[in-house]
């Protein structure tokens, strides 16, 4: 489930690595959009997760950025949407704590 796209954070090599192991990967092509098996796992900075009736989720990640490509972890090691939910949670009940008006 979709919460967002960036290649941001990346350098042009890291780009071109990507893109060529996401294109071996590829089980179809729908015009621009191609569908891949998830093997690639990355590590992706942002600065908060904000509702968006944009993706499935209904979720996306404000000023998301690529930190890393993580080949130390799996697919199944990777963050579920639950889990992206807790945190969006998490996010206001922490904003209230330091509001003082």
């Amino acid at each position: 489930m979709n919460i967002g796209k960036t290649f941001k954070g990346l350098t042009d090599a890291e780009i071109i690595e990507l893109t060529k192991r996401l294109t071996e990967s590829a089980v179809n092509h729908e015009g621009h959009r191609v569908n891949v098996i998830p093997k690639i796992v990355v590590e992706v900075a942002y600065n908060e997760i904000q509702q968006s009736p944009k993706y499935q989720s209904q979720m996306a990640l404000r000023f998301a950025r690529i930190t890393r490509i993580r080949d130390d972890k799996t697919p199944e090691q990777a963050d579920t949407i639950e889990r992206v939910r807790e945190i969006y949670e998490r996010q206001f009940r922490n904003k209230g704590k330091y509001n003082t008006s």
